[in-house]
Parts: structure tokens; C-alpha cells; sequence
């Protein structure tokens, strides 16, 4: 299978990212990224000049178009830029470490070969040939020193008419009573000053700034770049405050420092209640410039509009469906730089001293279910996985998929053993994730995910994770169990191969000596039931005949208590050729109807969503063409909608 890697330079990000773009690469990790180097064209024919402009024009129209619905608009704050059906997302998370990387760790890039670059066009491509990284040692920042020491005496210094702007939005939101948690809290929290909040919990690595606000009733020192990996931010004091505590999560300009930011927005989606609201907010790459050693290399890479998205892509890759609303808005006061290029030449050369842009980026937290819904079971197994690490979106759906699926035709026992392991899926895919470079695709890598998990007997166990990868050729094969299991399925297909493991994972690491001994019947009964099978049934193909003959002993043998090896042998050796082939038949027949299953579940769920959709989109129009017609008024009496009678 080839591996694909997303490569993103600064030029491609919004593009990338803009509605409607569809990403379809397979990689699960991102790759190197590449440099782009400009190289300048002289331009002399004054005819193409007027395609160039008109180009130009079709651009700006293009980025200007609306991004959000007049309803949208009607029911949220000023601004609203970018709504919340208009937000495209890669299936993996799409960015490269070194994008977040504080400027000061960042090491000096060589300069380009300029004859690479004329050889590379010369050829056909239009990137110059990437130059050879040398290694450099840098200096790691030390966040508390900067912060506490270096950068004690420095305020955030936010242009007045931006924080007005920032204000008038929190109003909108933030009412009396509220509990607020502000993540990177400095001198000015910009809360509407007749705002009386239950509790203002400030958390940041600057106490001094923090003990110069007035509005927060709690302050914690906590480094926020400090994390546990795709778990949340490392502190006891932001742990100790508990979970869904607070109404509302601000971050005003701080998501520019960031090292790992999933994990600060996990740990934000810990903390706020069911239907809080998250606001990150920020001003333009030239905001305050005096802490450019500690703003990561994204950030002072792109530009304004590229920031919203990439905000916005931290709330999906963060909780993903925990999220719901997601908005962005352009609050920049009136003469404020146009971030869709709208600007002239003239305008930023003569306009040095206008306002600065605020953006603000904003989701409502999702609660997670606490128990399945049977109506609807691929929902709440989708809310169970949101902040289980390991799992990229996409397995997170396809896994979700076929939960629901085992889920609905389980019996009550393997009911329960899937709502309870779901846990339990990170460590099986700490090992899948190292199959992505075999031929192992997605979906069978989803399917033996389930099956494993809605075993009753699989809890995770070392010995039940040393199977799996023994058994996915991923540590070397015990010379007992996994190297005869394997040189005797080697003519399996994958999916047969998938289902065995599913079958004989689960039974290790028990403790109970009957199923270690099932497990040694298992793998010394093979050699002899296909001896027997090629035997009574001598037009069975080879993989056939291994495919019965794991099926025959992992129902019979395998599971301690259902036949000992006397009575399958017994029991083997009268089945006739026929009565096999049946069986052999019905297991083909099973797989066949369970893939069809599947395309179906899946094919009716594309419906549901697409007639819940053209629902919506019916509504939307009814509503414009009642309010352009006016044919529909609200009585005051009646308290319903009643039709408007035209006077002759």
C-alpha cells in the first residue's frame, strides 16, 4: 500500500483548508515539510496585464464569498465570518511537529541553491530542489524564566479599539452568574465591566500579570505547554479543579504559544459543563510583537485568515464531535487591514496606523452519552471515543460504525463488553498504527478493533497485547503458538486471518489453566483436522481448507468446557464430505451477508443524513420566502403563526 504524507507551506494552508476542499490521502502521519522558494518573473507584454487583474478579481470574489447563512448571523454576535457548516477538515491531523516550535528553538534554515531552482523549473516542477537540513543546536525556551523573569515587565498592550471590539463580543455570551476559566490570563481579561461572574478562574505562567487583574477570583500558575501527550495540559492544579465546572472557556491571545494545543483544548473541554462555550480569540501576526520568541512558527508563518481555520482545526482534532457550533468571526474594528486581500497597494502604504484585526473562534461543548442509545447506538459509541487518544478521526468512524453494527445484533452479555471496553481501544491501535506502512487497510484494521473489544473476555491485558502483535507479525512469533499458527493459515486471506485473530487474542493472559491448555489443543489440533479435511474434501482449495479448520476448532476447542480433544476428534470424524462443505458454505455465506450488512447499514445512514439535510435546506427556504413575502405574521392573541390577509 503507498503511504501518502500531507506537505503544507503557507502558500497551500488556506487552500487546504478553505470549505469544499476534499482530502482523500490515506497517510496517517504528516511528512517533512517542504520549502517553497519564489522565484521573480520579469513582466513586459503590457497585454497580460488585463488577465491578471481579472484573475485577481475572481480570486477576491471567491474569498469573499459568504461563509455563513443569514439565519446563522441573525442568532449569534456581530461578525460572523465563517459558520458552522462551512468547515473542512483532512481525516488525520494535518500538521507537521516543527510548525510548533517557539521561534527562539527554531534552527537556521539554508538558503536555497538558486541554480537548483532554474534546473528544477527547467524539468517541469515549479519547487526548487529541497537543500540538505544540516543539523543545529538549539537553545529550548524555558517557559517559566520567559514568562516570569525575562518577559515580567512587558504587557500584552492589545490596540484599544480591537479590545473594545473583543468586549462588545464576550457581552453577547458571557452573562451575570457565569462561571468563567481563562487559559493564558494576563492584566486584562476584557470582560464587559457589568458582568458580575459566580467565579473567574485565571490560569497562566505569569502570577504578575495574573495579580494586575482585578476581575479574577482565582489565579493558578500553570504551564500551559506542559502536557501529557493527546491526554490534556500536565497539571495537578488545572486537574484539581474537576470536570465540567465552568460556563464558559476564554483564551485571549495565547493560542500563538502553544506547543501542543489538542491538549490544551482537551483539557478545556474537561472543564466546561455541557453546552459551555469556548471562545479563543486573536489579533493580527503584528499584534505585539515583543513576544516573537515564544510565538511558534505557524503562527508568524501564516497569515490572518489561514489562523482562523488552523483555530478552528484544533477545536476538530481536539474532541471532534464533542464540539458543536463551530464559528468564526472577524470583529476587527472599522480600518482594520482586510484579511481577504480587499486592501489596495496605496492602503498599506499609506494606512500604517490603523486599528489591528480581532478574530474570535468559538464551539459549544457536546455532552458525551452516558449510556447507549439503542435508537441510535453508532452516536453515543462516537461521543465514548471523542477524547480517547491513539485514534485518528477517521478510525474513530469507522470504528464507531461498526460498533454500532455488532452492537444492534449482540446478545445482552456482549452488549455490556462493548459499552465497557471502549477504553480499551488506544492500546489495540498502538499496535495498528504500526500497520499503516503493510497492506492493512482502515477498515479491516476497524474491524479487528470490534471484534476484539466486544469480546467479553478481552480486558487489555499484557499477555492479551503480546498476542495481537505476535499475531500481526509485529514481534517475533512464539515458537510454540504463533509460528505454527502462522506457516499453517499462510494461505488465509486477510479478512479470514483478521477474524482468527479476533477468536484467540481474547483467550490469552485468562489465568485459568483449562484455557491455557485450550490454546495448546488449538494449535496442535490444526495439522491433523486438516488432514482430515483434504481427506473427505479433496476439491477444497488450500485456503478453504485452513479456513474450516480454524472455524471447526476455534468453536469446538478453543473456549474451555465445549469439547474436550477425544470428543472432537469423534466428532470430526463422522461429519461427511457433504455436511462440511455445508459448513464451509454457511461461513462463506456469513461473511458474504455481514459485508452486505454493512454496505447497507451504511447506505442507509447516507440517506438518513441526506433526507435530515434536504429538511433543513426546505426550512432554510420556506423561512426566506415567508420573510420576503410576508405572507406568514405571529398573533399575539392566538399565539400561533397565522397568513396574512391582503386589504382590497
Amino acid at each position: 500500500m503507498v503511504k501518502y504524507s500531507y506537505y503544507f507551506t503557507p502558500q497551500l494552508l488556506v487552500t487546504l483548508l478553505a470549505p469544499g476542499c476534499a482530502f482523500t490521502s490515506t497517510g496517517r502521519n504528516v511528512g517533512q515539510r517542504r520549502n517553497e522558494y519564489a522565484t521573480l518573473h520579469a513582466v513586459s507584454p503590457t497585454f497580460i496585464i488585463s488577465p491578471i487583474i481579472k484573475k485577481f478579481r475572481e480570486e477576491q470574489a471567491k474569498k469573499n464569498a459568504p461563509l455563513a447563512t443569514d439565519d446563522e448571523k441573525s442568532a449569534e454576535a456581530p461578525g460572523l465570518r465563517i459558520g458552522k457548516d462551512a468547515w473542512k477538515w483532512p481525516p488525520v491531523w494535518p500538521f507537521a511537529d516543527d510548525l510548533f516550535v517557539p521561534q527562539k528553538e527554531e534552527a537556521a534554515t539554508p538558503a536555497p541553491n538558486p541554480m537548483a531552482t532554474v534546473m528544477q523549473q527547467q524539468m517541469g516542477g515549479t519547487d526548487a530542489l529541497p537543500p540538505t537540513p544540516e543539523k543545529v543546536e538549539v537553545e529550548k525556551l524555558d517557559m517559566k524564566k520567559y514568562w516570569q523573569e525575562e518577559m515580567v515587565n512587558e504587557s500584552t498592550n492589545l490596540d484599544p479599539l480591537a479590545a473594545a471590539k473583543l468586549t462588545e463580543h464576550y457581552s453577547f455570551y458571557i452573562k451575570d452568574d457565569m462561571s468563567v476559566l481563562e487559559l493564558g490570563a494576563a492584566e486584562d481579561s476584557y470582560l464587559p465591566e457589568n458582568v458580575q461572574l459566580s467565579r473567574h478562574t485565571g490560569v497562566s505562567l505569569s502570577g504578575a500579570a495574573m495579580d494586575q487583574n482585578p476581575k479574577l477570583t482565582e489565579k493558578l500558575i500553570v504551564d500551559l505547554n506542559d502536557v501529557k501527550e493527546e491526554e490534556g495540559v500536565n497539571s495537578p492544579e488545572l486537574y484539581g479543579l474537576g470536570s465540567e465546572q465552568f460556563d464558559v472557556v476564554i483564551m485571549a491571545n495565547t493560542f500563538d504559544f502553544l506547543t501542543s494545543p489538542r491538549e490544551v483544548y482537551k483539557s478545556a473541554w474537561r472543564l466546561l459543563k455541557p453546552d459551555g462555550v469556548m471562545m479563543v480569540s486573536f489579533s493580527g501576526p503584528d499584534a505585539y510583537n515583543q513576544f516573537e520568541a515564544a510565538q511558534t512558527k505557524w503562527w508568524r508563518t501564516f497569515n490572518s485568515d489561514q489562523h482562523m481555520w488552523v483555530a478552528g482545526s484544533f477545536f476538530q482534532f481536539s474532541a471532534g464531535g464533542g464540539w458543536t457550533g463551530l464559528k468564526g468571526f472577524d470583529i476587527s474594528p472599522e480600518g482594520a487591514k482586510s484579511v481577504t486581500g480587499g486592501d489596495s497597494i496605496l492602503d498599506n502604504l499609506t494606512k500604517k496606523d490603523r486599528p489591528k484585526n480581532m478574530f474570535v473562534v468559538q464551539a459549544t461543548k457536546v455532552a458525551i452519552d452516558e449510556a447507549i442509545d439503542d435508537s441510535d447506538p453508532e452516536k453515543s459509541f462516537s461521543s465514548k471515543m471523542w477524547l480517547i487518544p491513539t485514534l485518528e478521526s477517521r478510525d474513530k468512524e469507522l470504528v464507531a460504525a461498526r460498533l454500532s453494527r455488532v452492537y444492534v445484533t449482540s446478545s445482552a452479555e456482549r452488549r455490556r463488553a462493548i459499552s465497557s471496553h471502549i477504553d480499551l481501544l488506544p492500546k489495540i491501535y498502538e499496535s495498528l498504527i504500526k500497520m499503516d506502512q503493510f497492506a492493512f487497510p482502515f477498515g479491516l484494521q476497524a474491524q479487528l478493533a470490534v471484534n476484539v473489544v466486544s469480546d467479553p473476555d478481552y480486558n487489555g491485558n499484557d499477555e492479551q497485547i503480546t498476542a495481537l502483535r505476535m499475531g500481526l507479525g509485529l514481534k517475533k512469533p512464539s515458537e510454540d503458538f504463533w509460528a505454527p499458527v502462522g506457516k499453517l493459515t499462510a494461505k488465509m486471506d486477510a479478512e479470514d486471518k483478521v477474524n482468527l485473530l479476533t477468536y484467540i487474542v481474547p483467550r490469552f493472559g485468562s489465568g485459568n489453566p483449562a484455557q491455557d491448555e485450550a490454546l495448546e489443543a488449538f494449535v496442535s489440533g490444526m495439522t491433523p483436522t486438516f488432514e482430515v479435511l483434504r481427506t473427505k474434501c479433496p476439491d477444497f482449495s488450500e485456503a478453504d481448507v485452513q479456513l474450516l479448520g480454524t472455524e471447526l476448532l476455534a468453536a469446538e476447542v478453543l473456549i474451555p468446557g465445549r469439547s474436550t480433544r477425544e470428543e472432537y476428534a469423534s466428532w470430526l470424524g463422522s461429519l461427511t464430505s457433504s455436511e462440511l462443505e455445508e459448513v464451509l458454505a454457511k461461513r462463506k455465506a456469513f461473511k458474504a451477508d455481514a459485508n452486505a450488512a454493512m454496505v447497507k447499514f451504511q447506505e442507509e445512514r447516507q440517506a438518513e443524513e441526506d433526507r435530515k439535510l434536504a429538511e433543513l435546506e426546505a426550512y432554510k427556504e420556506q423561512l426566506k420566502k415567508a420573510s420576503e413575502e410576508r405572507t406568514m405574521v405571529f398573533d399575539e392573541e392566538t399565539g400561533k403563526m397565522v397568513e396574512v390577509v391582503e386589504k382590497k
